[in-house]
């Protein structure tokens, strides 16, 4: 019915094409297709340079060097959480920098110290939390 050009999410450029509602109502599988309502289908392309740098990106993925390297930015991710879950990092509590240094380093010995308590007692890690698409995936396999 249209092809537009519009903003994703993220400020990117994108071409929203939109089919006709009536195209839609008549298709048997439209339920699996959209849930706008009125049903209709709208998919939004990237430019060509935008899209083979996505594939690009998507393909890297799935080396094991990116494998590696994606497994250090998870336990600092798991840190940076558990930071802000018990030590509440995301502001710090004081003015200047002598101080908020500080506040650093004692909040890095206290989640030390946490995680060696919790490992002298013998509680498990944390699992990572799965997607509900997974969970759905997971409980239909």
């Amino acid at each position: 019915m249209s092809w537009t050009p519009a903003l994703d999410r993220v400020k990117n450029e994108v071409i929203k094409i939109k089919f006709a509602g009536g195209e839609c109502r008549a298709c048997p599988s439209h339920e699996k297709c959209t849930r706008s309502t009125p049903p209709r289908r709208t998919i939004s392309i990237r430019p060509q340079a935008q899209y083979e740098a996505l594939q690009a990106g998507r393909a890297r993925e799935h080396t094991d060097d990116f494998k590696t390297e994606y497994a250090k930015r998870a336990g600092v991710e798991g840190t940076l959480a558990q930071a802000v879950r018990t030590c509440e990092v995301r502001r710090s509590r004081y003015i200047g920098m002598g101080k908020t240094h500080l506040d650093h380093l004692m909040t890095g010995a206290a989640l030390n110290i946490i995680r060696l308590l919790s490992w002298l007692a013998g509680v498990p890690k944390a699992k990572t939390q799965l997607s509900p698409f997974a969970q759905l995936y997971r409980a239909a396999a």
